[in-house]
């Protein structure tokens, strides 16, 4: 299965010498699996939907895509696209765009929150993710485990946020914040804490990501200070 799924995501598929033109690729069935992914989510995806959108039968699909744990796999290489271009010029500046980019890659596709957890084999695509996050931070004074953890770190945080996002949506949030609001003005005085931070200037709120990331890269910039003066 494990060999398989290399095979899918990382070996040149062995195309015949002779005999017709293979009927569908790799990369239109992805691309199909994407687009029910988007408009209904994992749970409506399966080989026979994917297989209804090419015209094609569910039979003819398993000639390419073993099943729909590998369809998946195939899925989420090809949606998270490339990583962007980082400068090299200011690592947090670097770090700080790949976060951002990395939002909005699970903004356009919110199924990829739900494929990209447990441990998997990763596809080019999304190791070159975390390549691009692993060079921003070369030359720092951090260990390659200190590194990997970092790059966790910063996608835990952008995972979590855009979680949090996925549940709520605009409207809803406003809703519970409009809630909450009539909820603190009948009870404020047992939570005094949460009174004064909600009615505090809105400056600054509703940042959780940004303001996360920075936390972060300001833990980061202290270690790798310290490195620098021992």
């Amino acid at each position: 299965m494990a060999d398989e799924l290399a095979r899918l995501l990382w070996g040149p598929r062995a195309q015949p010498r002779r005999g017709p033109k293979p009927a569908l690729s790799l990369d239109g069935i992805a691309r199909a699996g994407i687009e029910v992914a988007d408009a209904e989510g994992l749970a409506a995806l399966s080989m026979q939907r994917v297989a209804e959108l090419l015209g094609k039968t569910k039979m003819s699909l398993y000639r390419y895509v073993p099943g729909k744990a590998e369809l998946i796999a195939l899925m989420t290489d090809r949606a998270v696209t490339a990583p962007p271009v980082l400068t090299g010029d200011d690592w947090r500046a670097d770090l700080t765009d790949w976060s951002t980019a990395l939002y909005l890659a699970f903004a356009r596709h919110p199924w990829l929150l739900e494929a990209t957890v447990g441990a998997r084999l990763m596809g080019p695509g999304e190791l070159s993710w975390v390549e691009r996050a692993l060079t921003a931070l070369d030359g720092k004074g951090l260990t390659g485990g200190e590194r990997l953890d970092a790059v966790v770190l910063l996608t835990s945080h952008v995972r979590g946020i855009a979680q949090q996002s996925r549940a709520s949506g605009t409207e809803a949030e406003a809703r519970l914040v409009a809630a909450l609001a009539g909820v603190l003005r009948e009870h404020g005085e047992d939570y005094p804490a949460t009174l004064a931070a909600m009615t505090a200037p809105a400056e600054g709120r509703d940042q959780a990501l940004t303001f996360g990331v920075e936390r972060i890269l300001d833990g980061l910039e202290a270690l790798i200070a310290r490195r620098a003066g021992s």
